[in-house]
């Protein structure tokens, strides 16, 4: 009894979250301007915890029933720079602060993130991490994920108009559906490329952590992990509409709201973005425009706060896609070049893709241990409205049509992540965080290979199907954790561990149909299944210089989860054989500073990773399906630079610089029953010279109503990069500038822009048989946005 008694009274002091640390105290601040004027709307928020205020018109703020020890605060507010500073707060004392916010155009805004699944100060954390903030997401007009391209170094981005985008960091990348870098939005892990969100909107800021993140994320981490965190509702309402009109009959428009339906309690918050565009490509075969866009995404909030440390938040989001021309592609770079955005298919493949997000998260931070849980649903339904040109010409040759009804071609995921972490009041030496995760996935694929008249053109029989259908389901879970150890004042140990387990599971069928006949079975319904395992340590070391200058080094080990092939028309790439996972070694060394009282930041990294086992993919025609094998062994190595200054009043300028050397030590491919040397070969999608130059100037008309003057720019500068494993497909290096200028004020901002405005002609995307996507063309327009 007085055991069952113990343990009920020890649950009651971690789920109390204040009888560990004695009674409940309140935190009291006054934040001013360097003028010593009250700064009223300002967003107070308690790192690692639900709590969340903002100061009333004299700049005072309360926060009341907090345990007693050590807070770290952050501190925002339009046309301030962002702070955060650590404040203790004591058992049965008067805890009163106070804070001085600098004008944004003088200072650099300190950054948070929650790359390692906690709430940190940017430059403390020891890792390669990139974090771009509201307001700059906004200057650089990031709109969708492969923006990102170059502005995180060593971070190439892009697709072949399907909306799918292939990512590479660090030379680490994939051609498959399993991306070698994993996103997550607001917590959630986008299983794969089926099933994410690339439209960036209402963003409260992006982290991209660069290299293998094993330990914390697991499968597919092994170039790194983007991790995408949306605005929150909070105590005041807030809001904002914005349009963009430009050439091309470009059309965005986006509206958001963030109120409290019962203050303190109950919050609310939705946003959405509508856009249109008319293709980049004109078609030939009919002299219309091809790769007609027009999307719609939402994202929608319901948080509740039912007690003390605690936060039940309810998030749904989606994005609806249509495309006329979802592949414009020309076969032969030379082609591609000579007549730009000009293509002829006698098809034009209009793709429907919808795509579902929901998620149920509840959080707890409390005395002795913070807990959260996060439960998660993914659905996609992509599929062909109108047949996809699969020879991608004028010619009657090839077809793909996958539009079979709703049960096909209709992806579910379900994920559930479960984690505990120290508490986050405690000043200790020691500081942890552990955890499980749990998914499972059901894809169910069908699709149509079809050879029309001219089939005999390729070899193919005339006027002929050949139907492929499978069904994959996978499971999997997995347990990690990871210590921080102060071993003196300046010197931390990091050390972490993951254990995952998937079982994957694979069913195929193969029919054939004459056009006007019965379908007839050409390979009988069979399946597959496989386990796979992987263990991913993580140790580092990380040593503070100085107050504002810290050293690291990590070791890290990366899996990349294995898999059975799928069914192709290729007798030579049979169904069902296993690959398994590949492996990295991974080690960086970094240094972080900030300088000259927080107006410089520069950050420089050097890695090096070695893959074992590396996964090989070989895309099958005319079925557009990727066949991998184990056939390779990778050497990547480079170098990583971010600056930013912020050299006199208003102007602020920055410079990433990546530099990758990504080369097979091993490559052995297949080819027309012949295995071909590719040793010493390049990686593809693997630019080995990324580097942007930012600029961004505000001149202060008005102090009062924030009435500023702006302008800014980006040159971008790409190397030499290959699009297939025989290194035949090759793009020099090549350059882009972006400007922007106009007018903003505290509620309201007028922007004119231009993007690609040297009209510079790139690949953004190849297949290893020839057929070239270019990258956007010049655009330019306008931006009126509003806020409250």
């Amino acid at each position: 009894m007085k055991k069952r008694r113990l343990i009920k009274v020890v649950c009651a002091m971690i789920l109390s979250g204040c009888v560990v640390n004695g009674h409940a105290q309140t935190l009291q601040g006054k934040i001013t301007d360097t003028h010593s004027l009250p700064v009223p709307n300002v967003t107070v928020h308690l790192l690692n915890t639900a709590v969340t205020t903002v100061t009333n018109k004299e700049g005072d703020f309360s926060v009341q029933h907090l345990p007693a020890g050590r807070y770290t605060v952050e501190l925002s507010s339009v046309g301030y720079a962002t702070t955060a500073t650590e404040v203790e707060v004591k058992d049965k004392a008067e805890n009163v602060v106070r804070f001085q916010l600098q004008n944004a155009l003088l200072q650099l805004e300190t950054v948070t993130v929650t790359a390692e699944k906690k709430e940190e100060l940017l430059q403390k954390i020891p890792v390669s991490i990139s974090a771009i903030s509201a307001r700059r997401i906004e200057e650089l007009r990031l709109w969708n994920s492969k923006d990102l391209t170059a502005i995180v170094p060593n971070l190439a981005s892009g697709n072949s108009g399907d909306g799918r985008n292939v990512t590479s960091i660090r030379g680490i990348t994939t051609t498959s559906y399993d991306p070698a870098v994993t996103t997550y939005i607001d917590g959630v892990n986008q299983f794969s490329l089926d099933t994410y969100i690339p439209q960036l909107a209402d963003v409260e800021r992006i982290e991209v952590l660069r290299g293998p993140q094993g330990a914390l994320y697991g499968r597919n981490a092994m170039g790194g992990v983007i991790n995408i965190i949306t605005k929150q509702p909070s105590n005041t309402t807030s809001g904002f509409a914005e349009i963009n009109i430009g050439n091309y009959n470009q059309q965005r428009y986006s509206a958001g709201i963030r109120t409290p339906l019962i203050k303190d309690k109950l919050f609310f918050g939705a946003s959405g973005v509508f856009s249109s565009r008319n293709g980049y490509y004109t078609n030939q075969f009919n002299n219309s425009s091809f790769d007609k866009q027009q999307s719609a995404s939402g994202n929608y909030y319901l948080k509740y706060l039912p007690g003390s440390g605690w936060a039940v938040t309810l998030n749904v989001k989606h994005q609806n896609n249509k495309n006329d021309g979802a592949f414009p592609l020309v076969n032969g770079v030379e082609d591609a070049f000579k007549n730009p955005y000009q293509l002829n298919q006698n098809a034009v493949g209009k793709m429907i893709d919808n795509t579902l997000n929901a998620s149920l998260a509840v959080n707890h931070s409390g005395g002795a241990v913070n807990f959260s849980s996060q439960l998660a649903w993914q659905n996609n339904h992509r599929y062909y409205k109108s047949p996809l040109d699969g020879d991608f010409s004028p010619l009657d040759a090839v077809t793909v049509i996958n539009d079979y009804g709703n049960k096909w071609n209709n992806v579910k995921v379900i994920t559930h992540e479960m984690k505990f972490s120290s508490a986050t009041n405690k000043s200790s030496k020691f500081s942890w965080t552990a955890g499980t995760y749990f998914f499972h996935q059901n894809n169910p694929n069908k699709q149509s290979t079809h050879f029309g008249k001219d089939g005999s053109l390729l070899g193919a029989p005339n006027d002929f199907a050949s139907i492929n259908t499978s069904t994959a389901k996978n499971t999997g879970f997995a347990i990690f954790g990871q210590a921080n150890y102060n071993l003196t004042r300046k010197l931390m140990l990091v050390a972490g561990l993951r254990y995952d387990y998937e079982h994957k599971y694979l069913e195929v069928q193969g029919e054939g149909q004459p056009d006007g006949s019965d379908a007839f079975v050409t390979r009988p319904d069979t399946s597959a299944a496989r386990n796979f395992n992987a263990i991913s340590p993580k140790v580092g070391l990380q040593y503070q210089v100085a107050n504002n200058s810290n050293l690291f080094a990590n070791y890290s080990r990366g899996f990349r989860t294995g898999g059975l092939t799928q069914l192709s028309s290729d007798p030579s790439q049979p169904p069902l054989y296993p690959f398994q996972p590949e492996y990295s070694n991974n080690i960086e060394l970094g240094i972080k500073n900030e300088l000259l009282d927080q107006r410089l930041r520069l950050n420089f990294t050097l890695f090096l990773s070695h893959i074992n086992n590396a996964q090989v993919p070989t895309l099958v025609l005319p079925d557009a399906i990727t066949v991998t094998k184990n056939t390779g062994e990778l050497t990547s190595k480079g170098a990583e630079l971010e600056l930013l200054f912020a050299p006199v009043k208003g102007l602020q300028l920055g410079y990433n610089l990546g530099y990758t050397n990504a080369k097979y030590k091993s490559l052995k491919v297949a080819s027309n029953g012949d295995v071909v040397n590719l040793d010493g070969k390049h990686q593809i999608f693997t630019p080995d010279v990324t580097s942007v130059f930012t600029l961004q100037y505000g001149y202060l008309i008005n102090a009062e109503h924030q009435v500023k003057l702006v302008a800014g720019g980006e040159w971008y500068y790409l190397g030499a990069e290959y699009f297939d494993l025989a290194n035949n497909i090759r793009q020099g290096s090549n350059q882009r500038l972006n400007v922007r200028a106009g007018v903003s004020s505290k509620h309201l901002e007028v922007y004119f822009w231009a993007r690609n405005i040297t009209k510079t002609k790139y690949i953004e995307h190849a297949y290893d048989f020839g057929a070239v996507h270019l990258g956007d063309p010049g655009t330019y327009g306008v931006t009126l946005k509003t806020t409250f």
